[in-house]
């Protein structure tokens, strides 16, 4: 077996299974700046979150990953902007099968978040979809296309329902106790 499947394999499974459930953010933190291919500088992962090849997991600035979230870079990538909020238990997929396929082929592609969009809670994010810059997913919406910047999207699957304003200048600063 390839010797980088199996140091990968042993950094998600102990990311995954003994880092992401330690109360101590310092540690986490320590571990995701050396796993992930980028850890933005004020980004916040909160406990219980599972990464699938960390390489291709790219975290903008400032970033809240909720508690529980699965954000799955086995393949291609996974990239954020800045002051993105993924909400708790939300799931980013970049592969799947292609259901046409008689060998059960695989089919993916990466998924790029724009800055300042916001991932409500339980949201599906498929591969190969883009969300633009101030978008908005709400919760439980399976994602299955790209969404353009500022629009609201909710539902399975998930259809536009308004527009957000465009004059955002937050900057997230979310640290939770203990998560």
């Amino acid at each position: 077996m390839n010797p980088r499947i199996i140091a990968g394999s042993i950094l998600n499974y102990s990311y995954n299974l003994v880092f992401s459930n330690l109360p101590s953010r310092k540690i986490r933190t320590f571990y995701l700046n050396a796993y992930l291919g980028r850890l933005g500088n004020g980004t916040s992962v909160q406990m219980g979150c599972k990464f699938l090849n960390g390489r291709k997991i790219e975290l903008g600035d400032r970033n809240v990953i909720n508690f529980g979230c699965l954000l799955d870079g086995r393949h291609y990538k996974i990239q954020t902007g800045s002051d993105v909020s993924i909400g708790p238990e939300a799931s980013i997929l970049t592969l799947g099968h292609d259901p046409q396929s008689s060998e059960f082929a695989d089919r993916g592609g990466d998924v790029i978040i724009g800055d300042r969009a916001w991932i409500a809670y339980r949201a599906i994010i498929l591969p190969g979809v883009n969300i633009g810059e101030g978008a908005v997913v709400g919760a439980g919406s399976v994602i299955s296309r790209s969404v353009e910047p500022y629009c609201i999207v909710a539902g399975n699957p998930a259809k536009v329902i308004g527009k957000r304003s465009v004059d955002l200048s937050y900057q997230l600063n979310y640290f939770p106790w203990l998560l």
